[in-house]
């Protein structure tokens, strides 16, 4: 695993020790950002699964000015920590063990909104459209940002969740992508 593009290109990221993280694929990663981006003009991001944080780094390596890392596994948090340092982005990042609904709710009691959220839970939970909503009902997600779900192939995301619409979808093997945003009705 390793920093695809941006300031910190090349840059190697652990992993997560042990199998109760599957870190998204350099592939994946690069199709993503590809999707979304390639690059960003400053903005805050939330990793909310954050697993080894390489989600979140890259979007820092490309131009987000902050990330907020979040994960419930507290060997997730060291790695995310030792991910950040080895890149040099300590000061662009803050980082919290917790699990993904009472960190929404403490991000929204802070009135924070975001360019870019990440969400890439285990497969096998199956919250991304309860999340998706409480995003959408709380107005966490900037008029002009993206929500970047990685899921299973056997997840079947709706087209519209709340505000949100999906505006791309793909697929990787086992694994797929879901962009969310807002979209303007047309008059």
């Amino acid at each position: 695993m390793r920093v695809i593009s941006g300031k910190c290109k090349g840059k190697s990221l652990q992993a997560v020790p042990g199998m109760t993280t599957r870190p998204t694929t350099d592939k994946v990663k690069e199709a993503m950002f590809n999707m979304i981006g390639p690059y960003f003009s400053g903005g805050l991001g939330l990793d909310l699964f954050g697993g080894s944080g390489g989600l979140g780094i890259e979007a820092l390596s490309r131009g987000l000015d902050r990330v907020i890392f979040v994960d419930h596994d507290a060997k997730a948090v060291q790695t995310i920590k030792k991910n950040v340092a080895a890149c040099r982005l300590t000061d662009q990042a803050e980082i919290y063990r917790n699990d993904a609904e009472r960190a929404l709710k403490a991000i929204i009691k802070r009135g924070l909104t975001f360019r870019l959220i990440f969400l890439d839970p285990p497969y096998k939970n199956k919250q991304l459209e309860a999340l998706i909503a409480i995003i959408d009902a709380h107005q966490l997600l900037q008029k002009d940002g993206f929500i970047v779900a990685e899921h299973g192939v056997e997840v079947e995301l709706p087209k519209q969740i709340g505000r949100l619409t999906k505006v791309k979808d793909e697929t990787y093997g086992v694994t797929a992508v879901s962009i969310f945003a807002y979209v303007e009705e047309e008059e």
